[in-house]
């Protein structure tokens, strides 16, 4: 595939991160195919992306990474904690707060979104909502993390092509 072509499959794949129903046909390699995406991503993560620039080309993959490392932590320690016998409801809520924080901070929004409703059931001591809660958190952060690398392998083949990255105005 050319680099120009490469280039417009990456400016359309992030688009579709922050669009309902957008579906984007074949992209770089092949990889993706038909996808319909859900809004993933809202404005913080552009934002984050204007704080990239050649002194440091890596900045938002690194981000994330981190926040994919924090939140693969976070999700284990609230499954250990709502396995209890009992659940100790103040070990619970800072983590779903951090969540709720680190998440907000690169865009995530769907994952965001289910912190918050994560966090009413923690004050209100709901175990088994809670646990639903978790599920759907999983759900979400799982769907922004495979959306997100995704996104990082079409532009390091862009930049393996000798290209650059074109930046990203969302006009809708």
């Amino acid at each position: 595939m050319e680099l120009v072509q490469m280039q417009k499959s990456l400016q359309d794949y992030t688009k579709s991160l922050f669009l309902d129903n957008l579906k984007v046909e074949e992209s770089v390699l092949g990889v993706i195919q038909k996808l319909e995406f859900m809004g993933v991503l809202d404005s913080q993560f552009l934002q984050l992306q204007q704080l990239q620039d050649e002194s440091n080309p890596h900045f938002v993959s690194q981000v994330v990474t981190l926040f994919f490392q924090d939140s693969d932590r976070i999700l284990n320690d609230l499954s250990l904690s709502l396995d209890q016998q009992v659940v100790d409801f103040k070990k619970v809520y800072p983590h779903v707060h951090q969540l709720k924080g680190s998440s907000s901070s690169i865009g995530a929004q769907r994952v965001k979104n289910a912190c918050v409703v994560f966090r009413s059931f923690c004050e209100q001591q709901n175990v088994e909502g809670c646990h639903r809660c978790l599920q759907q958190v999983k759900k979400e952060y799982y769907l922004v993390k495979n959306r997100l690398e995704t996104l990082f392998k079409l532009e390091q083949q862009i930049v393996a092509s000798g290209g650059m990255i074109p930046a990203m105005e969302l006009g809708f």
